[in-house]
């Protein structure tokens, strides 16, 4: 931890001091030992022991919070905003000044800003090797005692210690408009890929919506095709992180209904036979909250995040609704949990700012009841209610992605980047590309799979990773 370091350092130093100089003087060697004494008396800064409400109470400080986030730095925000968070945060610890900077095109500000170093003191972890992460963040703890603080806690770990925490969690599944599936004759949600294509076309046929909205244009909402393919399309834990990474052909079809091939699928079917928007390229993200809203749009593919987002954007926030993704394994539905964004702390602020960053997140994580508020569910460990997001999904599964074994935590990013498909991690443009080639007619569904299967297979051996 931070403070071992700086008491190694420190020891080190006076040790080659002493080397140096034969001996030293009794002046020198009080010196040294009020050192010793100081740098013992400064505790490690775990998570698990910090006291919201109690501890570090006498600390005066100004802290940033570096995010995606910018619908919430507006007064008109329908849910609560930063600056409400920031006000109640104060009501505890008025001495600690929380600035909010907030980024609309986070994803790739991020990364420059993470390297440059001006990025503050608590910033959400973009995307980068987990080997880089002591590099930039400070550690919450180790691994094993943040599990018992926290879900989610190893989405962010690397060789024992814990360097994100999530800001919620989302399960996987569609948002849509019960008015309109009501209206179309719907009375049981699909479980099926078979049965969601049908009724599709029954929203088609017997309403004015847009059946399935895909919001090609906005490129970074096509992110959730990637995330279903893990458990929610196999109902395996370990798919994503351990599976993927030696199947040679992960985008073949299993011909049962199931995995990444048939998820991708309903995309391309869906648009392949006229059941989205007339124009892709004209899609409207912020425009698309309200049409769902209002019954113009049936659904669209997203994470529970959004469920809040819809509801709030119209005058029919009893129509919105939250379903499970149409895939049933075994006879089972299952819905991957994983944690959003995760809340990481600089290595490099002084030591009263990482004290008042980490009790901020404590409090967001704990106390503020944000994740509920938006729809989502809390990470506290504490905290196991279920908003009404997912009302729907009472024969569901839950289960979360098991981490990557040992030894293996890069190797998913290692993939990505050689294969070029970026698989659960910005691949937002192989995904549209599918859009492209249903509406063109101009690729088959099964070469685009089979170009994905022999780009990832030519990455594995590259790599000389083992095959199964």
């Amino acid at each position: 931890m931070r403070s071992r370091k700086i008491l190694g350092t420190m020891l080190a130093v006076v040790m080659a001091a002493s080397a140096l100089t034969g001996c030293g003087s009794k002046s020198e060697t009080q010196t040294v030992e009020k050192e010793q004494a100081k740098a013992s008396d400064e505790k490690t800064l775990n998570y698990a022991d910090i006291k919201v409400g109690e501890d570090f109470k006498d600390i005066k400080t100004t802290i940033s919070f570096y995010n995606c986030r910018t619908d919430m730095d507006k007064e008109d925000y329908p849910g609560k905003n930063w600056n409400y968070y920031v006000t109640e945060f104060n009501k505890l610890y008025p001495d600690i000044k929380v600035d909010i900077q907030s980024d609309t095109d986070f994803a790739n500000n991020a990364l420059v800003r993470l390297q440059g170093g001006d990025w503050g003191d608590i910033m959400y972890i973009p995307a980068i090797d987990k080997k880089e992460l002591s590099t930039y963040f400070l550690s919450y703890g180790d691994t094993e005692t943040m599990k018992t603080q926290i879900k989610y806690a190893t989405a962010w770990e690397y060789q024992g210690q814990e360097y994100g925490v999530p800001c919620m969690g989302n399960a996987l599944g569609l948002v849509y408009n019960k008015a309109i599936f009501k209206q179309a004759g719907i009375d049981k949600l699909p479980t099926t890929p078979e049965e969601f294509m049908k009724d599709l076309q029954l929203i088609k046929d017997k309403t004015d919506a847009i059946p399935l909205y895909t919001n090609y244009a906005a490129k970074w909402t096509m992110g959730a095709w990637d995330a279903y393919i893990g458990g929610t399309a196999t109902g395996d834990a370990k798919f994503m992180n351990q599976t993927l990474l030696h199947s040679a052909t992960p985008f073949s079809d299993p011909g049962d209904g199931t995995g990444p091939y048939n998820v991708y699928k309903i995309l391309y079917d869906a648009v392949a036979n006229g059941l989205t928007e007339e124009d892709y390229s004209t899609t409207d993200w912020e425009g698309s909250k309200g049409m769902l809203n209002s019954g113009k749009i049936g659904c669209m593919a997203l994470g529970s995040w959004a469920y809040s987002q819809m509801k709030s954007a119209g005058d029919h926030p009893e129509d919105v609704g939250y379903m499970p993704f149409p895939i049933t394994v075994n006879g089972k539905q299952y819905t991957a949990s994983a944690g959003d964004y995760s809340y990481a702390i600089n290595v490099k602020s002084s030591s009263d700012n990482q004290k008042a960053a980490m009790l901020f997140v404590k409090w967001l994580t704990e106390n503020s009841n944000w994740a509920n508020n938006e729809g989502a569910m809390s990470v506290d460990k504490k905290n196991t209610t279920l908003p009404e997001t997912y009302s729907e999904f009472g024969n569901v599964e839950f289960i979360e992605d098991e981490p990557a074994v040992s030894g293996e935590e890069d190797v998913l990013n290692t993939l990505n980047a050689d294969s070029e498909l970026m698989v659960n991690n910005g691949g937002n443009d192989k995904v549209l590309s599918i859009v492209e080639h249903a509406s063109n007619k101009d690729q088959s569904f099964d070469d685009i799979m089979n170009d994905w299967n022999k780009k990832w297979s030519e990455a594995q051996k590259q790599n000389d990773i083992e095959q199964k």
